[in-house]
Protein backbone atom coordinates (compact mmCIF):
# COMPACT_ATOMS: atom_id res chain seq x y z
CA UNK A 1 0.00 0.00 0.00
CA UNK A 2 0.86 3.96 -0.90
CA UNK A 3 0.38 7.06 1.12
CA UNK A 4 0.21 10.26 -0.02
CA UNK A 5 -0.37 13.58 2.27
CA UNK A 6 -3.85 14.67 2.06
CA UNK A 7 -3.27 17.90 1.33
CA UNK A 8 -3.33 20.52 3.81
CA UNK A 9 -4.61 18.28 6.17
CA UNK A 10 -1.26 16.64 6.50
CA UNK A 11 -2.71 13.42 6.95
CA UNK A 12 -0.79 10.87 5.37
CA UNK A 13 -3.95 8.74 3.98
CA UNK A 14 -3.79 5.20 1.86
CA UNK A 15 -4.22 5.27 -1.87
CA UNK A 16 -7.18 3.12 -1.18
CA UNK A 17 -10.14 4.32 1.55
CA UNK A 18 -12.46 2.20 2.80
CA UNK A 19 -16.02 3.23 1.87
CA UNK A 20 -18.46 2.12 4.53
CA UNK A 21 -21.75 1.95 2.64
CA UNK A 22 -22.19 -1.82 1.40
CA UNK A 23 -20.71 -3.84 3.98
CA UNK A 24 -23.51 -3.51 6.45
CA UNK A 25 -24.84 -6.65 6.35
CA UNK A 26 -24.21 -7.42 10.52
CA UNK A 27 -21.64 -6.38 12.74
CA UNK A 28 -19.69 -9.56 11.99
CA UNK A 29 -19.29 -8.85 8.70
CA UNK A 30 -18.14 -5.36 9.09
CA UNK A 31 -15.53 -5.83 11.69
CA UNK A 32 -14.26 -8.82 9.41
CA UNK A 33 -14.28 -6.12 6.39
CA UNK A 34 -12.81 -3.78 8.29
CA UNK A 35 -9.65 -6.41 9.76
CA UNK A 36 -9.20 -6.90 6.04
CA UNK A 37 -8.81 -3.33 4.92
CA UNK A 38 -6.34 -2.66 7.88
CA UNK A 39 -4.12 -5.91 7.27
CA UNK A 40 -3.95 -4.65 3.39
CA UNK A 41 -2.74 -1.29 4.38
CA UNK A 42 -5.70 1.03 4.32
CA UNK A 43 -5.46 3.41 7.17
CA UNK A 44 -8.74 5.74 6.15
CA UNK A 45 -11.99 4.85 7.02
CA UNK A 46 -14.78 7.14 4.91
CA UNK A 47 -18.71 7.10 6.16
CA UNK A 48 -21.91 9.21 5.97
CA UNK A 49 -24.54 10.40 8.56
CA UNK A 50 -27.06 8.61 5.28
CA UNK A 51 -25.32 5.56 4.89
CA UNK A 52 -28.18 3.56 6.83
CA UNK A 53 -26.61 2.40 10.15
CA UNK A 54 -23.18 2.46 8.42
CA UNK A 55 -22.10 4.75 11.73
CA UNK A 56 -23.60 2.92 14.42
CA UNK A 57 -21.33 -0.05 13.07
CA UNK A 58 -18.38 1.26 12.20
CA UNK A 59 -18.84 3.11 16.00
CA UNK A 60 -19.23 -0.61 17.68
CA UNK A 61 -15.98 -2.11 15.81
CA UNK A 62 -14.01 1.08 16.90
CA UNK A 63 -14.93 0.63 20.54
CA UNK A 64 -14.85 -3.48 20.36
CA UNK A 65 -11.02 -2.72 19.40
CA UNK A 66 -9.50 -3.21 16.24
CA UNK A 67 -5.81 -4.64 15.32
CA UNK A 68 -4.83 -0.93 14.72
CA UNK A 69 -4.28 1.96 17.42
CA UNK A 70 -6.92 4.71 17.45
CA UNK A 71 -4.01 7.55 16.59
CA UNK A 72 -3.07 5.65 13.19
CA UNK A 73 -6.44 5.46 11.48
CA UNK A 74 -8.24 8.15 9.82
CA UNK A 75 -12.07 8.39 10.64
CA UNK A 76 -14.19 10.43 8.29
CA UNK A 77 -18.24 10.99 8.14
CA UNK A 78 -20.31 13.13 5.90
CA UNK A 79 -23.39 15.34 7.07
CA UNK A 80 -25.20 16.92 4.67
CA UNK A 81 -25.87 20.74 4.07
CA UNK A 82 -28.19 22.19 7.04
CA UNK A 83 -30.20 25.47 6.96
CA UNK A 84 -28.75 26.57 10.34
CA UNK A 85 -26.02 26.28 13.03
CA UNK A 86 -27.86 24.57 15.74
CA UNK A 87 -29.31 21.21 13.56
CA UNK A 88 -24.98 20.92 12.28
CA UNK A 89 -24.07 20.76 15.89
CA UNK A 90 -27.04 18.67 16.48
CA UNK A 91 -26.14 16.39 13.87
CA UNK A 92 -22.59 16.37 14.81
CA UNK A 93 -23.28 15.41 18.27
CA UNK A 94 -24.85 12.61 16.95
CA UNK A 95 -22.60 11.01 14.37
CA UNK A 96 -20.06 11.29 16.98
CA UNK A 97 -22.34 9.64 19.57
CA UNK A 98 -22.58 6.90 17.07
CA UNK A 99 -19.18 6.45 16.22
CA UNK A 100 -18.24 6.45 19.88
CA UNK A 101 -15.67 8.68 19.13
CA UNK A 102 -14.45 11.97 20.96
CA UNK A 103 -13.18 13.30 17.22
CA UNK A 104 -13.56 12.97 13.89
CA UNK A 105 -10.14 13.89 11.42
CA UNK A 106 -12.16 14.68 9.00
CA UNK A 107 -15.71 16.04 8.61
CA UNK A 108 -17.42 16.26 4.79
CA UNK A 109 -20.54 18.19 3.68
CA UNK A 110 -22.06 15.96 1.96
CA UNK A 111 -23.51 16.36 -1.49
CA UNK A 112 -22.88 20.21 -1.92
CA UNK A 113 -24.64 19.44 -5.32
CA UNK A 114 -26.52 23.05 -5.89
CA UNK A 115 -26.08 26.44 -5.58
CA UNK A 116 -28.46 26.41 -2.91
CA UNK A 117 -26.45 24.09 -0.67
CA UNK A 118 -23.47 26.23 -1.23
CA UNK A 119 -25.15 29.12 0.38
CA UNK A 120 -26.69 26.88 2.78
CA UNK A 121 -22.85 26.35 3.87
CA UNK A 122 -21.80 29.83 3.59
CA UNK A 123 -24.48 31.85 6.00
CA UNK A 124 -25.31 28.89 8.50
CA UNK A 125 -23.93 25.43 9.04
CA UNK A 126 -20.45 26.25 8.39
CA UNK A 127 -20.61 28.34 11.88
CA UNK A 128 -21.49 25.40 13.74
CA UNK A 129 -18.52 22.67 12.02
CA UNK A 130 -16.03 26.09 12.45
CA UNK A 131 -17.29 25.62 16.46
CA UNK A 132 -16.42 22.04 16.41
CA UNK A 133 -13.34 22.74 14.65
CA UNK A 134 -12.14 25.24 17.50
CA UNK A 135 -13.21 22.47 20.34
CA UNK A 136 -11.43 19.48 18.65
CA UNK A 137 -14.70 18.06 17.87
CA UNK A 138 -13.18 17.75 14.05
CA UNK A 139 -9.63 18.24 12.66
CA UNK A 140 -10.38 18.99 9.21
CA UNK A 141 -12.86 19.62 7.41
CA UNK A 142 -14.30 19.04 3.38
CA UNK A 143 -17.11 18.64 0.99
CA UNK A 144 -18.30 15.98 -1.70
CA UNK A 145 -20.19 17.06 -4.64
CA UNK A 146 -22.33 15.33 -7.56
CA UNK A 147 -22.88 18.61 -8.78
CA UNK A 148 -22.12 20.54 -11.63
CA UNK A 149 -18.26 21.77 -12.21
CA UNK A 150 -18.99 25.35 -11.80
CA UNK A 151 -20.74 24.96 -8.22
CA UNK A 152 -17.53 22.43 -7.08
CA UNK A 153 -15.21 25.50 -7.96
CA UNK A 154 -17.60 28.02 -6.48
CA UNK A 155 -17.04 25.65 -3.36
CA UNK A 156 -13.48 25.49 -3.66
CA UNK A 157 -12.70 29.19 -4.19
CA UNK A 158 -14.55 29.62 -0.67
CA UNK A 159 -11.20 28.29 1.10
CA UNK A 160 -13.09 26.90 4.08
CA UNK A 161 -12.65 23.57 3.15
CA UNK A 162 -9.25 21.09 3.18
CA UNK A 163 -10.11 18.78 0.78
CA UNK A 164 -12.79 17.69 -1.73
CA UNK A 165 -14.63 14.51 -2.66
CA UNK A 166 -15.30 14.02 -6.73
CA UNK A 167 -16.42 12.26 -9.49
CA UNK A 168 -13.35 11.63 -12.10
CA UNK A 169 -11.90 8.70 -13.87
CA UNK A 170 -10.84 7.46 -17.31
CA UNK A 171 -14.39 7.64 -18.43
CA UNK A 172 -15.61 10.46 -16.91
CA UNK A 173 -12.90 13.40 -17.07
CA UNK A 174 -15.24 16.57 -16.95
CA UNK A 175 -14.26 17.04 -13.05
CA UNK A 176 -10.39 17.60 -14.25
CA UNK A 177 -10.32 21.43 -14.16
CA UNK A 178 -11.72 21.21 -10.04
CA UNK A 179 -8.87 18.54 -10.00
CA UNK A 180 -6.36 21.26 -10.53
CA UNK A 181 -8.23 24.61 -8.58
CA UNK A 182 -8.12 22.16 -5.36
CA UNK A 183 -4.32 21.04 -6.00
CA UNK A 184 -3.73 24.72 -6.39
CA UNK A 185 -5.37 25.61 -2.77
CA UNK A 186 -3.07 22.69 -1.42
CA UNK A 187 -6.66 20.35 -0.75
CA UNK A 188 -6.59 16.86 -0.56
CA UNK A 189 -8.52 15.02 -3.44
CA UNK A 190 -10.62 12.29 -2.88
CA UNK A 191 -12.36 10.28 -5.79
CA UNK A 192 -15.45 8.97 -5.21
CA UNK A 193 -16.60 5.43 -6.49
CA UNK A 194 -14.57 4.42 -9.57
CA UNK A 195 -15.29 1.13 -9.79
CA UNK A 196 -19.03 1.49 -10.66
CA UNK A 197 -19.51 5.17 -10.86
CA UNK A 198 -17.05 4.79 -13.04
CA UNK A 199 -18.58 2.73 -15.22
CA UNK A 200 -19.41 -0.27 -13.53
CA UNK A 201 -16.10 -1.73 -14.09
CA UNK A 202 -16.26 -4.96 -11.70
CA UNK A 203 -18.47 -6.34 -14.55
CA UNK A 204 -17.33 -4.90 -17.68
CA UNK A 205 -18.58 -6.22 -21.04
CA UNK A 206 -16.42 -8.17 -23.05
CA UNK A 207 -15.41 -5.68 -25.89
CA UNK A 208 -14.23 -3.63 -23.05
CA UNK A 209 -12.42 -6.35 -21.70
CA UNK A 210 -11.08 -6.99 -24.98
CA UNK A 211 -9.78 -3.50 -25.43
CA UNK A 212 -7.90 -3.39 -22.14
CA UNK A 213 -5.90 -6.63 -22.80
CA UNK A 214 -3.75 -7.37 -20.77
CA UNK A 215 -5.45 -5.74 -18.00
CA UNK A 216 -8.75 -5.15 -16.94
CA UNK A 217 -10.73 -2.42 -17.32
CA UNK A 218 -10.99 -2.01 -13.36
CA UNK A 219 -7.27 -1.97 -13.27
CA UNK A 220 -7.09 0.36 -16.15
CA UNK A 221 -9.02 3.08 -14.30
CA UNK A 222 -7.38 2.50 -11.09
CA UNK A 223 -3.97 3.23 -13.29
CA UNK A 224 -5.49 6.07 -14.61
CA UNK A 225 -5.96 7.95 -11.45
CA UNK A 226 -3.43 6.49 -9.21
CA UNK A 227 -0.49 7.90 -11.78
CA UNK A 228 -1.84 11.27 -10.92
CA UNK A 229 -0.06 12.68 -8.15
CA UNK A 230 -2.13 15.14 -7.74
CA UNK A 231 -4.95 12.46 -6.54
CA UNK A 232 -5.10 11.39 -2.85
CA UNK A 233 -6.90 8.59 -2.55
CA UNK A 234 -9.84 6.59 -4.16
CA UNK A 235 -12.88 4.88 -2.76
CA UNK A 236 -13.33 1.14 -2.63
CA UNK A 237 -16.70 -0.12 -1.17
CA UNK A 238 -16.56 -3.79 -0.81
CA UNK A 239 -19.48 -5.92 0.15
CA UNK A 240 -16.97 -8.38 2.38
CA UNK A 241 -13.84 -8.63 2.93
CA UNK A 242 -12.89 -11.26 -0.03
CA UNK A 243 -14.13 -7.98 -2.43
CA UNK A 244 -10.89 -5.78 -0.95
CA UNK A 245 -8.31 -8.18 -2.82
CA UNK A 246 -8.59 -7.47 -6.16
CA UNK A 247 -8.51 -4.13 -5.90
CA UNK A 248 -6.24 -3.18 -3.71
CA UNK A 249 -3.39 -5.67 -5.98
CA UNK A 250 -2.81 -2.08 -8.02
CA UNK A 251 -2.33 -0.31 -4.54
CA UNK A 252 1.39 -0.57 -4.98
CA UNK A 253 1.84 0.67 -8.48
CA UNK A 254 1.49 4.33 -8.61
CA UNK A 255 3.94 5.90 -10.81
CA UNK A 256 4.10 6.96 -14.48
CA UNK A 257 1.71 5.12 -16.76
CA UNK A 258 3.53 1.84 -18.90
CA UNK A 259 3.69 1.81 -22.37
CA UNK A 260 1.15 -1.26 -22.57
CA UNK A 261 -1.10 0.79 -20.52
CA UNK A 262 -0.55 3.79 -22.64
CA UNK A 263 -1.24 2.06 -25.34
CA UNK A 264 -4.47 0.24 -24.32
CA UNK A 265 -5.62 3.80 -23.34
CA UNK A 266 -5.04 4.71 -26.86
CA UNK A 267 -7.21 1.36 -28.00
CA UNK A 268 -9.88 3.02 -26.11
CA UNK A 269 -9.63 6.33 -27.93
CA UNK A 270 -9.64 5.44 -30.99
CA UNK A 271 -12.04 2.81 -30.70
CA UNK A 272 -14.75 5.46 -29.44
CA UNK A 273 -13.35 7.52 -32.80
CA UNK A 274 -14.14 4.84 -35.05
CA UNK A 275 -17.37 3.40 -33.91
CA UNK A 276 -19.28 7.01 -33.29
CA UNK A 277 -17.93 9.17 -36.51
CA UNK A 278 -19.62 12.04 -37.03
CA UNK A 279 -21.80 11.11 -34.09
CA UNK A 280 -19.35 11.32 -31.23
CA UNK A 281 -20.53 13.99 -28.17
CA UNK A 282 -16.73 15.87 -26.60
CA UNK A 283 -18.51 16.91 -23.60
CA UNK A 284 -18.17 20.26 -24.17
CA UNK A 285 -21.16 21.27 -22.37
CA UNK A 286 -22.09 24.03 -24.73
CA UNK A 287 -25.31 22.50 -25.03
CA UNK A 288 -26.84 23.35 -22.01
CA UNK A 289 -28.41 25.18 -20.17
CA UNK A 290 -31.53 22.64 -22.01
CA UNK A 291 -35.23 24.47 -21.61
CA UNK A 292 -36.93 21.45 -20.48
CA UNK A 293 -33.99 20.51 -18.48
CA UNK A 294 -32.17 17.26 -20.10
CA UNK A 295 -28.89 16.69 -18.94
CA UNK A 296 -27.86 16.63 -22.60
CA UNK A 297 -23.85 16.42 -22.12
CA UNK A 298 -24.58 13.62 -19.88
CA UNK A 299 -27.19 11.46 -21.93
CA UNK A 300 -24.99 11.45 -24.79
CA UNK A 301 -21.89 10.30 -22.91
CA UNK A 302 -23.35 7.34 -21.80
CA UNK A 303 -24.51 6.83 -25.32
CA UNK A 304 -20.94 7.05 -26.20
CA UNK A 305 -19.88 4.38 -23.96
CA UNK A 306 -23.01 2.12 -24.97
CA UNK A 307 -21.82 2.47 -28.90
CA UNK A 308 -17.79 2.55 -28.27
CA UNK A 309 -17.76 -0.14 -26.07
CA UNK A 310 -20.77 -1.92 -25.32
CA UNK A 311 -21.35 -0.83 -21.92
CA UNK A 312 -25.10 -0.60 -22.40
CA UNK A 313 -25.87 -2.00 -18.80
CA UNK A 314 -23.83 1.01 -16.78
CA UNK A 315 -25.67 3.40 -19.27
CA UNK A 316 -29.09 1.81 -18.63
CA UNK A 317 -28.49 2.02 -14.86
CA UNK A 318 -27.13 5.93 -14.25
CA UNK A 319 -29.67 6.84 -16.99
CA UNK A 320 -32.39 5.49 -14.69
CA UNK A 321 -31.51 8.07 -12.40
CA UNK A 322 -32.37 10.72 -14.56
CA UNK A 323 -35.70 12.07 -12.67
CA UNK A 324 -35.54 9.80 -9.98
CA UNK A 325 -32.62 10.81 -7.82
CA UNK A 326 -33.31 14.43 -6.94
CA UNK A 327 -30.28 16.73 -6.90
CA UNK A 328 -28.35 13.40 -6.70
CA UNK A 329 -28.33 12.85 -10.22
CA UNK A 330 -30.14 16.29 -11.72
CA UNK A 331 -31.79 16.08 -15.33
CA UNK A 332 -34.63 14.71 -17.43
CA UNK A 333 -34.73 11.88 -19.50
CA UNK A 334 -33.99 12.59 -23.54
CA UNK A 335 -37.75 11.90 -24.22
CA UNK A 336 -38.25 15.03 -22.86
CA UNK A 337 -36.63 16.92 -26.05
CA UNK A 338 -39.37 19.05 -27.92
CA UNK A 339 -36.72 19.29 -30.80
CA UNK A 340 -36.87 23.14 -29.95
CA UNK A 341 -33.40 23.61 -31.80
CA UNK A 342 -32.01 25.90 -28.77
CA UNK A 343 -28.80 23.81 -28.79
CA UNK A 344 -28.15 22.96 -32.50
CA UNK A 345 -26.63 26.60 -32.94
CA UNK A 346 -24.70 26.34 -29.84
CA UNK A 347 -23.01 23.22 -30.66
CA UNK A 348 -19.31 23.24 -32.38
CA UNK A 349 -19.13 19.39 -33.55
CA UNK A 350 -23.17 20.30 -35.59
CA UNK A 351 -24.32 16.98 -33.92
CA UNK A 352 -28.21 16.66 -34.87
CA UNK A 353 -28.58 16.59 -30.68
CA UNK A 354 -32.43 16.07 -31.29
CA UNK A 355 -31.97 12.31 -33.22
CA UNK A 356 -29.14 11.58 -30.88
CA UNK A 357 -31.21 12.21 -27.91
CA UNK A 358 -33.99 9.90 -29.10
CA UNK A 359 -31.22 6.86 -29.74
CA UNK A 360 -30.01 7.41 -26.73
CA UNK A 361 -33.66 7.28 -25.09
CA UNK A 362 -34.36 4.15 -26.89
CA UNK A 363 -30.91 2.48 -26.21
CA UNK A 364 -31.49 3.42 -22.52
CA UNK A 365 -34.36 3.60 -20.91
CA UNK A 366 -35.21 1.10 -18.96
CA UNK A 367 -35.99 0.68 -14.76
CA UNK A 368 -35.84 3.19 -12.66
CA UNK A 369 -33.21 3.91 -10.57
CA UNK A 370 -32.40 5.41 -7.58
CA UNK A 371 -29.56 6.00 -4.91
CA UNK A 372 -28.60 3.12 -2.32
CA UNK A 373 -29.60 5.41 0.68
CA UNK A 374 -32.17 7.75 -1.31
Amino acid sequence: MQYRRFGKTNLNLSVFSLGAMRYLVNQENVQQTIEQALALGINHIETARGYGKSEEYLGAALKTGLSVPRSQLYITTKIPPTPDADTMHRFIDESLEKLQLDYLDCLGIHGLNTWEHLELVKTGCIQAVEAAVDDGRIKHVGFSSHGSLEVIQAAINTDLFEFVNLHYYYFFQRNAPAIKLAVEKDMGVFIISPADKGGRLYSPPPKLQQLCQPFSPLELNYRFLLSDPRITTLSVGPANPEELINPLQVADNCGELSTAEISAFQRLENQQKNALLTDKCSQCFACLPCPENIHIPEVLRLRNLSIAYDMTDYGQYRYGMFENAGHWFPGMKANRCTECGDCLPRCPEELNIPALLQDAHETLNGKAGRRLWG
